[in-house]
């Protein structure tokens, strides 16, 4: 059984594979603005708006990331992380989410938005085989 966590600011996925297998899942968007290249104040507004968009959102990935893997945790052999690094640890400093910290594995996977079918065809990647061959 592995629990996977897909986070990038306005998308987040959860799911838990028994094998190749989506056993449970939910997946998630939410509105963040891109940054604002004018100057002055009104990019200070525009920043602080999209701040506040960014809290939102994560807080809501953590929020799945709780309902869909830790009534799964005691079964799980490890978390597969995904998407943006900043933004999963955010999700991840969540108190809620520390009993999964020992299963998290140390690769992050490369993923686009977070959406079904990128979560669905994650088993693929996390079960891979990464190979790194010494220079000559």
């Amino acid at each position: 059984m592995v629990g996977v966590l897909l986070v990038r600011l306005g998308g987040h996925a959860a799911g838990v594979f028994a094998g190749r297998r989506l056993v449970d899942s939910k997946v998630g968007s939410r509105n963040v603005h891109g940054r604002h290249r004018a100057g002055g104040s009104s990019q200070q507004r525009f920043a602080r708006r999209r701040e506040g968009q960014a809290r939102v959102a994560l807080e809501a990935a953590a929020d799945e990331a709780a309902r869909i893997l830790l009534p799964h945790r005691r079964d799980l052999d490890a978390v597969v992380l995904g998407g943006d690094r900043r933004a999963l640890a955010e999700v991840l400093d969540d108190v809620r989410l520390r009993p999964l910290a020992p299963l998290v594995t140390d690769r992050v996977l490369d993923v686009p938005d977070p959406r079904l079918k990128v979560l669905q065809a994650t088993p693929d990647r996390f079960r891979a085989t990464v190979i790194r061959l010494p220079a000559p």
